[in-house]
């Protein structure tokens, strides 16, 4: 798709931007001070013509890219025949078909059962209410550097207070966390933070949930340690506590696995599913066990717009691109060849402290060389020299000096290869 051209007629990005400040609330940060015409696959236009890569992806949304042909077609068709019933009302056959699909792929052992919702705070939530539901308890456990939502109890599972939570509690109670063991961060020290927190906070008999991100997102793309997995598995069986995984940025092959859990040779109650799930489409889930799923009353889950069908027929229209396309092992191929270029940048450049991640999930980190502090002014030139240079990236990080690479796994490798030069230049300087 070509470029296309500002007319000067039409309002400059400037002129947009203005307007955006006058209409709508700052609480709503914007990154970027252009607005986007159109995009197709991973590339993106703004209204004067201006062409970018999109390594964002709408905050890790389009591992299928912008307008995949087959889900414009699906979502195409379906608009033809109804937008809405509401399911709970009168509900449809795809909801049931996608449940199916869902439930055949997701890494539980057992018989399963799948309930869709619109967005991944709106997943967290219920998967919540689900658990509480089956134990009869009140308590939940999370961890620190988690981002699992906006909404206020997903909000008070997050652990990052700027921007998330500063301003916002007081918050709902009986919701405590625990360092999170990744990178730098022993197994042993977050054991000795949980024992301490059942000595003194909360017995282990009233805790509902534990909730992890297997791959921290907003947090700094932080690696759980597979053994970390396997001790809160054990942990939550001795203990009776269903264990939660917040698969909503790791899901969909961003890991080189469909789901991220399966890295870790043990297996969650309850899933959490969204962002890639539906093509950029609102749809979200959550996936566990059907004895745990089953817990809540009719009526205790739901929503008006929840499993809307446009969303629902785009995402059954990204299981057959998953498949069709390979995209699992595209993320492997792809994601290899970016750690390498970083590695490679890396022992030229002592800015980057660190290159993580699993399968095309991969993020890069940037201290003060002389102090090996956090240098967020540092990671924020970086992404502005990128974008200058027309590669759009995201920040992340408990301390916000952190780079992460969200491209669509459908990207043509000239456009990927292009992207990789960009680093390049900028990484390199």
């Amino acid at each position: 798709m070509n470029a296309v051209m500002k007319n000067s007629d039409l309002p400059s990005n400037a002129q947009w931007h203005s307007r955006r400040l006058a209409a709508t609330p700052r609480g709503v940060g914007v990154m970027s001070d252009f607005f986007i015409h159109h995009a197709r696959n991973a590339e993106l236009w703004d209204i004067e013509g201006r062409r970018f890569i999109d390594f964002a992806g709408g905050i890790a949304v389009l591992n299928t890219g912008h307008c995949h042909p087959k889900i414009q077609a699906a979502i195409a068709a379906q608009l033809q025949r109804f937008t809405h019933s509401c399911y709970q009302v009168v509900p449809y056959t795809e909801y049931v078909a996608l449940a199916e699909r869902i439930i055949a792929i997701t890494p539980i052992a057992g018989p399963k059962k799948a309930a869709f919702f619109s967005t991944g705070a709106e997943a967290i939530e219920n998967a919540v209410k689900i658990a509480r539901a089956s134990t009869g308890r009140g308590g939940v456990i999370a961890f620190g550097g988690a981002f699992h939502g906006r909404s206020l109890f997903a909000v008070s599972l997050t652990g990052k207070v700027q921007p998330y939570k500063a301003g916002f509690g007081p918050f709902p109670p009986e919701i405590y966390h625990v360092p999170f063991p990744s990178q730098g961060v022993a197994l042993a020290d977050c054991q000795r933070a949980m024992e301490q927190l059942f000595k003194c906070d909360i017995e282990p008999s009233r805790v509902a949930a534990i909730v992890f991100e297997p791959v921290q997102g907003e947090g700094g793309f932080n690696v759980i340690q597979k053994e970390a997995v396997q001790w809160l598995r054990a942990l939550c069986d001795q203990h009776g506590i269903v264990l939660i995984a917040d698969e909503v940025q790791t899901g969909f092959a961003r890991t080189g696995k469909m789901f991220a859990m399966e890295h870790f040779g043990v297996a969650p109650d309850l899933m959490t599913m969204a962002k890639s799930m539906a093509g950029g489409t609102t749809l979200s889930a959550v996936v566990g066990k059907s004895a745990i799923m089953d817990a809540p009353a009719p009526g205790g889950l739901g929503g008006t717009y929840a499993g809307n069908p446009l969303a629902i027929a785009a995402a059954l229209a990204v299981l057959d691109i998953m498949q069709e396309e390979h995209l699992v092992e595209r993320a492997n191929v792809l994601g290899t060849r970016l750690r390498e270029r970083l590695s490679r940048l890396q022992r030229n450049n002592k800015t980057i402290a660190d290159v993580r991640g699993l399968g095309a999930m991969i993020a890069c980190e940037f201290v003060n060389p002389e102090t090996a502090a956090p240098d967020a002014e540092l990671t924020k030139r970086v992404q502005q020299a990128a974008l200058k240079k027309g590669l759009l990236l995201l920040s992340c990080g408990v301390y916000g000096n952190v780079l992460r690479f969200l491209f669509p796994l459908t990207v043509e490798d000239s456009v990927f290869d292009e992207a990789l030069r960009i680093l390049d230049e900028v990484l390199g300087a």
